[in-house]
């Protein structure tokens, strides 16, 4: 059952290169592809799956440390997508990794464990690509430990 329709509007600029509009209080996006395509004027289609992934994997973990009134900032995440040739030669997204850093180290943070056992269930994004696209998630505490 669906709770809510997201709309977004896409107007060729040049070749491309595309203008974004989200709503209209939010400034206009470009987006292009990279050369030989495009010009590079703006993230890639590719880019900007990235920058959802890692966004949504973001707010769910501070989301999450939230609720045990913990404070993880600044949280960093880096998300790596691997493109190339599927079996019938197309190019696509073969599979993403996005590692999250916490701002803090891992023992500042109570109920730790159980957060990183729950976030990624609740990442709308993620769950969602993740079901055509595998995702690596790992996350990492201020003092360079791997958590997860």
């Amino acid at each position: 059952m669906s709770e809510k329709l997201i709309h977004v509007s896409l107007r060729q600029a040049q070749d491309y290169r595309f203008h974004i509009q989200f709503d209209a209080q939010m400034p206009v996006l470009v987006s292009d592809e990279p050369a030989p395509l495009g010009t590079g004027q703006g993230p890639s289609p590719v880019q900007m799956l990235c920058a959802a992934v890692g966004n949504c994997l973001s707010d769910s973990l501070l989301f999450a440390l939230r609720k045990f009134k913990q404070s993880p900032e600044p949280i960093q995440c880096d998300v790596e997508a691997e493109v190339g040739r599927n079996a019938e030669g197309r190019m696509r997204v073969l599979n993403m990794r996005a590692q999250l850093r916490l701002g803090v180290p891992a023992g500042q943070l109570e109920h730790l464990d159980r957060v990183l056992d729950q976030f990624e269930a609740y990442c709308t994004v993620t769950q969602s690509v993740g079901q055509g696209i595998p995702i690596a998630v790992e996350v990492w505490d201020a003092t360079q430990q791997r958590l997860k």
